[in-house]
């Protein structure tokens, strides 16, 4: 079985963010199979390294080390349970090759350490 992990990037400064985090959370218990991290992008400047989140929230799914996702999000539950849900049903198909985002991945991966939203 392929380790998924769903990542939020977002700033505690930013509203929608706030109102975010819970449906984020709740939509986290309807995939056990999946890790989900809610990652702030100030935070973890380091680790953002030059990537400049301009939306919130931004999304990134990554399957092992590769990314198949990484962008802005609608904050609906629906949109992420469904994006997650097709990701996930397909497992192994070809990643994204976005370099930008294969690197902001690696060096998130190595911060984010055990804790998740569960």
């Amino acid at each position: 079985m392929s380790e998924w992990s769903v990542v939020c990037l977002c700033a505690d400064w930013c509203g929608v963010c706030k109102q975010y985090q819970s449906v984020f959370e709740g939509v986290a218990r309807r995939f056990p199979g999946v890790s989900f991290h809610w990652v702030d992008i100030e935070d973890e400047d380091e680790a953002m390294g030059d990537v400049d989140v301009e939306t919130f929230p931004t999304l990134l799914i990554a399957e092992g080390d590769r990314v198949h996702h990484f962008g802005a999000l609608t904050p609906q539950p629906e949109v992420l349970s469904r994006l997650v849900a097709g990701f996930t049903a397909e497992a192994g198909r070809a990643a994204a090759s976005d370099p930008e985002a294969a690197a902001l991945w690696a060096r998130v991966h190595r911060v984010l350490g055990p804790s998740t939203c569960r």
